[in-house]
């Protein structure tokens, strides 16, 4: 017997979509961003928003910025757990680059069964990062948390590794890669322009300029010492 879906497809990308800006800002997400982030115009994400707030998922008020719920985190936390699994089966099993998975994954979390991710996380061994360095929630539905700097604040002359890229546009993800911006990479910040924002980086001994909102998306920890 097909699982029946406890929510709409809809329900579950706003959830999803609002969950992935909180993880990284814990601000929540305003309508006109949320309404961009899902392809929409403002009035429709505008409704759904409303409709996911009174089904108790979602708190907004008039004004501010759209949240998770605890009702809302726990079905989003279950989302990103099928998305990210998905994702990290479509890059090691079947060969798809980093900047394909997630439309593909889109694509897939919705026909897929709880059995089947289950099956599928053990399967891949129990994964604790997707391609884009971004945890993968456990079954129990906890989730690794780090605080770990953006370029924006990570110190300067300091070897830092690259832990976490936000999982976002195929063109922004194929640009970090071009230029090895990728989690595992070993880098430097070099300096910071304070007219610009630009951020100087230097992988391998190559300068490359990173701009203040490519920045924003790239998280970074201390690189181990080489013995």
């Amino acid at each position: 017997m097909k699982q029946k879906r406890e929510f709409s497809t809809v329900a579950e990308d706003y959830l999803r979509a609002v969950y992935s800006v909180e993880e990284w800002h814990d601000e929540g997400v305003g309508v006109t961003e949320l309404a961009e982030l899902m392809d929409v115009v403002p009035s429709t994400a505008s409704e759904n928003v409303r409709k996911l707030r009174e089904a108790g998922l979602l708190d907004h008020r008039p004004y501010q910025r759209v949240r998770l719920t605890e009702k809302g985190r726990v079905e989003a936390v279950k989302m990103v757990r099928r998305h990210r699994l998905l994702e990290t089966f479509l890059h090691r099993s079947l060969g798809f680059s980093w900047d394909e998975v997630h439309e593909e994954a889109e694509d897939l979390e919705h026909a897929v069964s709880d059995r089947f991710i289950d099956k599928l996380d053990k399967a891949l061994d129990f994964p604790k990062m997707d391609p884009h360095g971004d945890p993968i929630p456990a079954k129990d539905g906890s989730v690794a948390t780090t605080s770990n700097p953006t370029l924006l604040t990570a110190p300067i002359g300091e070897d830092l590794t690259i832990v976490r890229i936000r999982d976002g546009e195929p063109e922004v993800l194929r640009y970090f890669e071009q230029r090895n911006l990728v989690p595992g990479t070993t880098i430097r910040v070099l300096d910071r322009s304070k007219v610009t924002g630009v951020i100087g980086v230097s992988i391998n001994g190559n300068r490359i300029d990173v701009s203040k909102g490519l920045g924003a998306d790239i998280k970074v920890t201390p690189a181990p010492e080489e013995n």
